[in-house]
């Protein structure tokens, strides 16, 4: 026989011999825990590898079987639930993290398009058993995932891809995203079930692609486990000490990067000083506290270029940056300011307000995207349009009313209980998993 007829040989003994172990799989579901296997790029810190998290977590509690398979996890740069006594730690399996994630710093999106492939790959030649893939961020797997194992997929969508590549300023790199954009759309419609993270992420995703406009985008709002937020307690950093000295203290909680657009919180204390009385500005201090890597050239850039407005509008001395805090700071002032202030816009859904919340203080954020969902405007915070005058109208109002935060800190935690809880979380994922084993069991 010639290699090639070999080869194709093979290729189909396998197939059938898949075939037959799926199907052994399938009578044996009713007998034990059900299977879930998330595939996601990089299990390191960030909004969405919290999501991932979480979400394996929530599960587990439910009695699922979890698995998490990714091309790079760094056990000294990852949530603490992946790593030594964690309780997702020994179900991490690590492929492809020898390939390449970027071509000489450019081809981020094809990198993680290849490495996915390859994960999805080694679990079809190790003859992987689940019930269900949980797929996010990317979904070039997705229809592979369906083809060689007939199982359901459930892809959380965090926001396009598509859109988070905002320069494509040459012809180069316009042909180089017309065929990912394209697969992104593709891919993501083959998924079973589709989930976002708010109503706002739903509609830009059925804008983006219009082959979704006919798919049902269910919305499952990233949670807090409030178990995290509890009082923290006496103060032992000094530098928090003196900052707390003032009465009025507003924090922003945000990376230092320009999108957020940090400096329309200093834009806001500068219009407040114009409101209060000299010996009234005295009690107020803004807190900018973040993500900041110092080998990011923007992070350092944007830390200065915000000092410098501070400096230059004369407020340097009411303003304090605070860069890679620790979660022991971040409760504290999370816990400890009078308001915390979300400055970007369009944000994709926001966990830092729900964290405030959870932690009993009010809220001031823009009056776009996931905010307009997670805050209940005078009742759990404020939302207003992104200028100085109008945050500083708002701040001056908190400054004066210091029972402001105790009233609006209940209706928070009420409302951070309700909907973005770790439970409630939980509950509406395990009713997304039984509705899509069950679906699929009546087409088989």
């Amino acid at each position: 026989m010639t290699p090639s007829i070999l080869f194709f040989l093979a290729l189909f003994v396998w197939f059938i011999y898949a075939g037959f172990l799926r199907t052994i799989s399938k009578h044996q579901r009713g007998t034990r825990s059900l299977r879930v296997s998330f595939l996601h790029p990089d299990l390191g810190i960030g909004g969405a590898e919290n999501l991932i998290v979480n979400a394996a977590v929530a599960l587990q509690t439910k009695g699922y079987e979890v698995y998490l398979f990714t091309s790079h996890h760094d056990p000294s740069h990852c949530f603490e639930e992946t790593r030594g006594d964690g309780p997702l730690a020994k179900y991490v399996v690590v492929y492809g993290d020898w390939l390449p994630r970027t071509i000489h710093g450019r081809m981020y999106a094809a990198c993680a398009f290849v490495r996915m492939v390859y994960i999805t790959l080694r679990l079809a030649v190790a003859q992987w058993h689940t019930d269900i893939f949980l797929v996010d961020q990317v979904s070039l797997p997705v229809p592979l995932l369906r083809a060689l194992w007939g199982r359901p997929v459930y892809f959380y969508g965090h926001y396009p891809d598509k859109l988070l590549c905002v320069d494509r300023s040459s012809i180069l790199k316009s042909i180089y995203r017309l065929p990912l954009d394209k697969f992104e759309e593709w891919t993501t419609y083959a998924s079973d079930a589709i989930v976002v993270n708010s109503k706002f992420t739903a509609s830009v995703f059925q804008k983006t692609f219009s082959s979704l406009q006919s798919r049902q985008l269910n919305i499952l709002y990233p949670p807090v486990n409030l178990a995290d937020f509890k009082y923290p307690g006496d103060m032992t950093e000094e530098s928090l000490q003196t900052i707390f000295t003032n009465e009025c203290v507003f924090v922003s909680l945000n990376r230092y990067e320009r999108k957020k657009n940090i400096a329309l919180a200093i834009e806001a204390i500068v219009d407040l000083k114009k409101r209060l009385n000299p010996s009234a500005f005295t009690t107020v201090h803004l807190v900018i506290a973040g993500g900041y890597d110092p080998l990011n050239v923007e992070n350092a850039q944007h830390l200065t270029e915000l000092k410098s407005l501070a400096l230059s509008s004369g407020v340097a001395d009411q303003v304090t940056f605070l860069t890679s805090i620790s979660n022991a700071t971040k409760l504290q002032l999370l816990f400890r300011a009078r308001a915390i202030l979300y400055t970007p816009s369009f944000e994709h859904f926001g966990i830092v307000p729900v964290e405030a919340m959870a932690c009993g203080t009010p809220i001031v954020a823009v009056n776009s995207g996931g905010p307009l969902e997670s805050i209940v405007h005078q009742k759990t915070g404020y939302l207003c349009e992104p200028n100085g005058e109008t945050w500083g109208q708002v701040l001056a109002k908190l400054q004066s009313n210091p029972e402001l935060k105790t009233s609006m800190g209940i209706a928070g935690k009420e409302r951070a209980q309700q909907l973005f809880s770790l439970e409630a979380f939980a509950n509406t994922l395990d009713k997304d998993m039984q509705e899509l084993v069950s679906e699929k069991t009546k087409t088989q």
